[in-house]
């Protein structure tokens, strides 16, 4: 499995970008999407962007589960009090495939234009965090066991739990990175500590 993990600000700006493969089943972490993919993966994200709007009127939830699916990638989202997107694109590909170099320039992408929104209800984000220490170790324990789901199946629950547990440790990450006085949440987020964490989380749960 291949993912592409991006977080949106509240005006559809990309504020953090990341790829990595699977860890698990042998996996080596290294993503294999094509040059194409690659191309392609920012206009799927950013026309995801439009059921996370939708959803998010639906449901005192912060984690969306799977919310879209182009071709054979599918996209699961997680949405923060302030109106932050998390989505996290997993593409299966077949056993034994190269991984493809990524291209040497990196390329910066425009939004499609600014979007506010606003959450209905805060009331998760102090019990997230307290609830996390201890539900992540049991859940980790059952996600363990299907690792073969998670490298393979982007459908199943194990996977499905896996990416809520990613989210969840990324998004207290994600808290700290903001805090800090030299950033916020619509500004990029360069530390790259908070990229070591968000790498960490992947190899650990997916």
């Amino acid at each position: 499995m291949s993912y592409y993990f991006c977080i949106f600000n509240s005006r559809d700006q990309p504020t953090f970008e990341l790829e990595f493969g699977t860890s698990k089943q042998g996996g080596d972490g290294v993503p294999r999407f094509t040059q194409e993919a690659r191309n392609l993966n920012p206009f799927i994200m950013h026309a995801s962007l439009d059921y996370v709007d939708e959803l998010q009127w639906h449901t005192n939830q912060m984690y969306l589960k799977r919310i879209d699916h182009f071709a054979s990638s599918h996209i699961s989202a997680f949405l923060t009090p302030t109106s932050t997107r998390f989505l996290l694109l997993h593409l299966p590909h077949p056993p034994n495939t190269d991984p493809v170099p990524p291209p040497q320039t990196s390329t910066s992408y425009s939004p499609y234009g600014p979007y506010t929104n606003s959450f209905p209800g805060t009331t998760a984000l102090s019990s997230l965090s307290s609830s996390t220490t201890s539900s992540s170790r049991s859940s980790l324990a059952s996600v363990s066991g299907g690792g073969n789901s998670i490298a393979n199946n982007p459908t199943s629950p194990q996977t499905e739990e896996a990416i809520r547990l990613f989210f969840t440790e990324v998004f207290e990450c994600w808290l700290k990175a903001v805090m800090s006085p030299f950033g916020g949440p619509q500004e990029k987020i360069e530390s790259p500590v908070f990229r070591t964490r968000v790498v960490a989380a992947g190899k650990k749960y997916l």
